[in-house]
């Protein structure tokens, strides 16, 4: 009989002591833990070891301080200019309060991404598409001031968010393609023309210059024939105008048929 009672009592008091040990809780140096006594908040526990009475305290969770990635997107949002696009967008926010997450809203990781993926809506159907492509820096930064207002009573701070992609229709895709090419093409129209009309002018400009100096034309012509003669190939055949312009002497034509006809002469 004693043997029994002694049993019972060592039972009742293993039984105790579980239930005093699991009070105790452990909470990483990243994390705060709110704790609710007969269901009224007392306040925050944590880095460290802390207790909690048994069937007295609660905690209903524990809340990361760490910066948190909440991805959202759209689906089928049109914009300003009728354009229906699904835009994938990245969110990096974190706690600063943690008292307001946990007593002004249910979960305010939910809240956080549903207001953000709400605020997406409203502001792609304010602005252009071209507008969307082209300044997604600027659309994060109002993005985000959009949504840190919402989120400010909810005790979450938002850093920063990032437009990560905007998907159009394939059709639109090729329009804007062949718009893209067609602006290539003229601004290379435009290069080339500009380029000839430089050039023309140069030419001008130097045929103005050799106008007034027959030597440097002259020259100008030797010095033409002389690239032509360097160029690669056997069967190069240079044609010599019968007009070409003396520098100060007579030509290499003449020259030769003089130095043919007074050895003739000598002959003779």
């Amino acid at each position: 009989m004693i043997s029994f009672l002694t049993l019972i009592e060592a039972l009742i008091v293993l039984i105790v002591a579980a239930i005093l040990l699991s009070g105790i809780r452990v909470v990483k140096e990243w994390e705060r833990m709110p704790v609710l006594r007969l269901g009224r908040y007392i306040g925050l526990r944590g880095p460290g070891i802390t207790y909690l009475i048994p069937f007295i305290d609660k905690a209903p969770m524990k809340v990361s301080m760490r910066l948190q990635t909440i991805s959202f997107r759209t689906e089928q949002t049109l914009t300003a200019d009728n354009v229906p696009v699904n835009v994938d967008a990245v969110m990096y926010a974190k706690p600063v309060d943690v008292e307001k997450c946990i007593l002004n809203v249910e979960n305010y990781l939910t809240a956080t991404q549903w207001a953000a993926q709400t605020t997406l809506r409203e502001v792609i159907g304010k602005i252009e598409l071209n507008e969307l492509l082209s300044e997604r820096e600027r659309v994060g930064r109002h993005l985000r001031e959009i949504i840190d207002e919402k989120t400010e009573a909810w005790g979450v701070k938002v850093t920063s968010v990032e437009i990560r992609d905007v998907i159009i229709p394939a059709m639109l895709q090729e329009a804007m393609s062949r718009q893209a090419q067609a602006e290539r093409e003229r601004m290379a129209r435009v290069t080339l023309a500009t380029a000839e009309l430089q050039a023309a002018q140069k030419m001008i400009e130097a045929a103005k210059m050799y106008e007034k100096s027959p030597e440097g034309m002259a020259l100008r012509w030797m010095n033409i024939l002389y690239e032509i003669g360097q160029q690669p190939g056997t069967n190069t055949i240079i044609l010599i105008p019968a007009n070409l312009p003396t520098a100060g002497v007579a030509p290499i034509g003449l020259l030769s048929l003089t130095g043919q006809q007074g050895g003739k002469g000598g002959e003779s």
